[in-house]
């Protein structure tokens, strides 16, 4: 999937250091090592890989991607082998130089896989030049009799960094979450929730003042409540955004009416990210070029979703203060060139 766009602009994007905010580990995992293992399933990359192909609704989206995902993912051994070859992938292909990725409790839970190995398994695939941080997903119904237990313990697990709720939006969020989030952050946790896709605006508020997030992944729908961007603005919330997701989901009605510019334009921090590229197909250049060149983002703009990405990122203040001077030397040496 390629968004054309000038030999100097796709320079500059993979020139940029860059950051995957918004990342689920199952829907990343590399085509070639689920066409290794299931070559008559995954004889080539699946039809949603084009660029024109929309989703007819997000449950055959969510079928086709735990079918996938379960040929790969039975053990923390398989986890650890995935994401080795994304994030150096990331690293060489795309200057990726800090990673938030999640791995779902549901896989966890109906896989029988123990989930502290998990998070360890993905965090120790961190190669070198790669900040790798691990949340695990939880569904709006996934804690219960039989999974609060291990949850309640995972907020202590050496390797996880964090909690981000999973899941369709209209589903219901029992009273459990609000405590949870806030003794995940009680620990230092990264906590994040997925709103502002298939339930507008108002999950989004909920989301910010019950669970106390202030990183929502999409978030987009957001746009259609002025009143709410203004106050997200205030509270400083940021949107781990996915341009070709949220097209090939339907959640936006096309590229060039994606809301990421206005959203900027209101106040609200934007970073860019692929969210399920084995379902989705695209690459972080294809979806900074997409901004380019659908959007009209120039130089400053792309450079200012990559500094997003490291502004949020949970680094040390000095590894963080070195890559935001990497991105502006290097926007000073393009105006210098021009």
């Amino acid at each position: 999937m390629r968004f054309p766009v000038a030999e100097r602009t796709a320079a500059l994007i993979r020139a940029l250091p860059k950051t995957e905010t918004h990342l689920h580990i199952e829907g990343s995992l590399p085509f070639e090592l689920l066409h290794r293992i299931r070559p008559d399933l995954y004889p080539e990359p699946p039809e949603s890989w084009a660029q024109d192909f929309r989703f007819p609704d997000f449950r055959t989206f969510e079928k086709g991607l735990l079918a996938m995902a379960g040929h790969w993912f039975t053990s923390p051994d398989r986890y650890h082998e995935a994401a080795s070859v994304l994030f150096t992938r990331l690293r060489d292909e795309h200057n990726v130089r800090y990673i938030e990725t999640s791995f779902a409790s549901g896989m966890m839970e109906f896989g029988g896989m123990d989930g502290r190995a998990t998070a360890e398994a993905i965090r120790t695939a961190a190669p070198e030049g790669v900040e790798v941080r691990v949340l695990m997903g939880i569904h709006h119904v996934g804690y219960h009799e039989g999974t609060k237990d291990w949850i309640d313990a995972s907020l202590h697990w050496p390797h996880l960094d964090g909690i981000d709720l999973h899941g369709p939006e209209t589903a219901p969020v029992g009273p459990w979450a609000a405590d949870l989030w806030a003794r995940a952050r009680a620990q230092g946790l990264i906590t994040k929730a997925h709103a502002g896709e298939f339930d507008g605006p108002a999950f989004v508020g909920r989301v910010v003042d019950e669970l106390g997030v202030r990183r929502v992944q999409h978030g987009v729908r957001a746009i259609e409540d002025p009143e709410l961007l203004h106050r997200l603005a205030e509270l400083d919330v940021t949107f781990d955004v996915c341009p070709v997701s949220n097209v090939k989901l339907g959640v936006v009605s096309s590229y060039d009416a994606h809301p990421i510019g206005r959203l900027m334009d209101a106040g609200i921090r934007c970073t860019v990210s692929t969210d399920d590229p084995l379902v989705f197909g695209s690459t972080l250049q294809d979806e900074y070029e997409l901004l380019a060149s659908r959007l009209g983002f120039d130089d400053e703009r792309l450079a200012r979703i990559a500094r997003a990405g490291f502004e949020v990122a949970s680094v040390d203040p000095a590894w963080r203060e070195d890559r935001l001077a990497e991105i502006d030397d290097l926007l000073d040496a393009r105006a210098e060139a021009a």
